[in-house]
């Protein structure tokens, strides 16, 4: 028996699909053109959900699983799709894809086209199959997602509206790919990262040992300081004294405090040893940085 198909028609869908003449004068629109929405929608539990283009399609697609499962399938590769995966179906390539029959999908999908769209989708590393999205990023990119569309249903015709929707999509995709990136390993290094830049904050006013950063963040003093060397390209406690100068640059600008306040609001009680630190790092002594014009 022949599966049931169905392109479209669910219960509680959004769906907008730009008329031609918003499209064509969106083509002629200098900051427009590169980048921008032509269709946008949400599909929930979309049971016998079927597209197929032997031809491929004239936009770039973008499909998110919020629960229940599909398929893709691109140049003879079916993939499998579950919840929290994103997929992008490059623009002219043939392809298939459809819901479960077991467990319908859920999707927010957009379609892209521009002259740079290629070009970002490239940049961003978005070409390759399938991105995993956590909870957070889902949270994001539903609100986004709404968000875009609510001002494409309500200002279709505004340019100014466009130009708006064109960089949160961009932004989205940018959340996608800077996340997605990541392996477990990686992942793990930025943790370990945070969490003893994060000491280092909460310190800036005191003066600490490689060993109390290492201890807090639960890593020997050596595999701290090439995590450091290796994403900062400084040494632990260099790059605790360029924060430390940093909130100090701050304070100098934006406070009456004395060079000897302002050095000790920073943890160091030599005055002398604060400012040569001080314009080693920043370019100029504490007394001329205060009165270079900042903004």
């Amino acid at each position: 028996m022949e599966k049931k198909k169905k392109p479209d028609g669910f219960e509680l869908e959004r769906l907008l699909v730009l008329p031609d003449y918003v499209v064509r004068e969106m083509e002629k629109h200098p900051l427009i053109a590169p980048f921008y929405v032509t269709d946008i929608g949400y599909f929930p539990r979309a049971k016998f959900h079927y597209r197929e283009r032997s031809s491929g399609c004239d936009t770039h697609i973008v499909i998110y699983c919020a629960e229940g499962e599909g398929w893709v399938e691109i140049d003879d590769t079916t993939l499998t799709i579950k919840p929290n995966m994103l997929i992008h179906i490059p623009k002219g390539i043939p392809h298939r894809y459809g819901a479960s029959e077991q467990t319908p999908w859920s999707i927010y999908w957009f379609h892209l086209d521009g002259t740079q769209v290629q070009e970002y989708i490239e940049g961003l590393e978005l070409q390759r199959d399938l991105f995993q999205l956590n909870f957070i990023e889902f949270v994001r990119f539903v609100e986004i997602f709404n968000h875009c569309f609510d001002v494409l249903s309500n200002k279709v015709y505004s340019h100014l509206h466009h130009i708006h929707v064109s960089q949160s999509i961009k932004y989205l995709l940018s959340i996608v790919s800077v996340s997605s990136g990541f392996t477990n390993q990686e992942v793990k290094k930025e943790l370990y990262l945070d969490k003893a830049i994060n000491y280092m904050n909460e310190n800036i006013t005191n003066t600490i040992k490689l060993d109390d950063i290492a201890k807090y963040a639960g890593l020997s003093r050596q595999h701290l300081t090439h995590l450091f060397k290796s994403q900062t390209n400084y040494p632990p406690i260099d790059y605790f004294i360029r924060m430390k100068m940093q909130k100090a640059a701050q304070m100098l600008v934006l406070t009456n405090s004395s060079i000897k306040q302002t050095a000790i609001s920073v943890g160091i009680d030599d005055p002398y040893y604060f400012s040569r630190t001080f314009k080693k790092i920043m370019g100029s002594s504490p007394s001329e940085y205060r009165q270079i014009e900042k903004g």
